[in-house]
């Protein structure tokens, strides 16, 4: 196995953005949202 140095490590490029974490995560409770109001749909109290 290689050692790998400070310097080099910095040059890796990889992974997952936050951003891209927080869009995924913000779909998946639109999506949830919009499941729920169309299966169990609750008017508006006026």
């Amino acid at each position: 196995m290689r050692v790998v140095e400070n310097l080099e490590l910095a040059k890796i490029k990889g992974g997952v953005s936050g951003w891209a974490m927080v869009g995924i995560c913000a779909v998946i409770v639109f999506l949830a949202g919009v499941f729920e109001g169309i299966t169990s749909p609750n008017p508006c109290g006026k």
